[in-house]
């Protein structure tokens, strides 16, 4: 049966005294879809959710959305929801994405990103995560091996040596003993300018950002959410004002009493280690988008993806038989120094 006809037969039975017009929201590398209502009787704009049920849960959605509304996090209101079918009705953020606007406006920047980091503080402050599937070694571990999967092999037809995947191996350990060490609290996994909404603080709005795509949060790493929003896959800005929000949300989380590295400098590392985690996955996960999925729009974000990856392990000796992998494998033949 098609879904949208079904869509279509379940927003008439919710609205069945006027017919909004359904217009396409977004989609994103999950198999969930997004529409936006707009009425002509003056009702409120809505977005319909449509994840369907044999390859997406919308119970998560629900759960972690009523956790951050808790926590005083603008998210989406769940309104209605048919389980069975896969449909979520929900209040509607607004169409402004941070990427948008800090693209368009830069100088926001500042702004914006402060806003952030006040919500994600409060995230990880008032949020318990005691009930969320926890960010172990197994699942931290399976993310990186898709580099090697997807990225190395797949993406870039490259086959690695024994004597590189023993470093590979060992590099990923060293990782994983980095993260794991950290205290663990409510992880977005996914709070980067894409699923944040410029909603500015008029009366009627829950204040910015507007928070999306929750869904897969977990109990995981202090650093991971701050990694995701300032070394973006999607943006990138300059060092020194990465590390002037670094000092500025490390020196809030201590005010605020979270279980936070007391030395900047071991908070620091700790960020760029995770951070490179994460990337490592993204590029696993932007190649298998595209040889998969057929979604190649991710492949334009691969370049600052490595070049993240390669800046942490330009800076630390520990992380030098995996710079030698990904100089092999981009085929690059690159000067590199280290400063730790």
């Amino acid at each position: 049966m098609d879904r949208f006809a079904s869509l279509e037969r379940w927003i008439a039975s919710l609205y069945p005294n006027t017919s909004p017009e359904i217009t396409p929201a977004s989609a994103d590398a999950s198999f969930r879809r997004y529409f936006r209502l707009n009425f002509d009787n003056g009702l409120p704009s809505r977005i319909v959710m449509d994840a369907p049920p044999d390859k997406e849960d919308c119970r998560p959605f629900i759960a972690v959305a009523a956790l951050l509304e808790a926590a005083t996090i603008n998210v989406p209101r769940v309104l209605r929801h048919d389980l069975q079918q896969g449909f979520l009705l929900l209040t509607d953020l607004g169409s402004r994405t941070y990427l948008a606007a800090l693209r368009e406006e830069p100088r926001s920047a500042d702004t914006l990103y402060g806003d952030a980091i006040a919500a994600l503080l409060r995230m990880q402050q008032r949020t318990a995560c005691t009930a969320l599937p926890p960010y172990d070694r197994t699942r931290l571990l399976r993310e990186m091996e898709l580099l090697p999967d997807w990225y190395i092999a797949r993406h870039r037809g490259f086959e690695l040596s024994e004597r590189q995947r023993a470093g590979l191996s060992g590099c990923f350990e060293a990782l994983l003993a980095n993260n794991l060490a950290q205290a663990q609290v409510f992880v977005h996994r996914d709070y980067h300018s894409r699923n944040l909404m410029v909603c500015g603080h008029s009366p009627g709005q829950g204040g910015n950002p507007g928070v999306l795509d929750f869904q897969d949060a977990v109990c995981g790493p202090l650093t991971y959410d701050l990694a995701s929003l300032l070394k973006d896959a999607y943006i990138e800005w300059e060092e020194e004002r990465v590390l002037d929000w670094c000092i500025r949300y490390w020196e809030a989380a201590r005010k605020a009493g979270l279980p936070i590295a007391p030395g900047f400098g071991d908070f620091y590392r700790d960020f760029e280690w995770m951070g490179l985690q994460r990337h490592l996955k993204i590029l696993g996960i932007f190649a298998r988008l595209h040889h998969r999925d057929g979604k190649d729009q991710y492949l334009a974000d691969l370049p600052l993806t490595m070049r993240y990856a390669r800046k942490t392990c330009e800076r630390y000796a520990a992380l030098l038989p995996l710079l030698r992998i990904l100089d092999a494998v981009e085929k690059a033949d690159l000067q590199t120094g280290y400063t730790f």
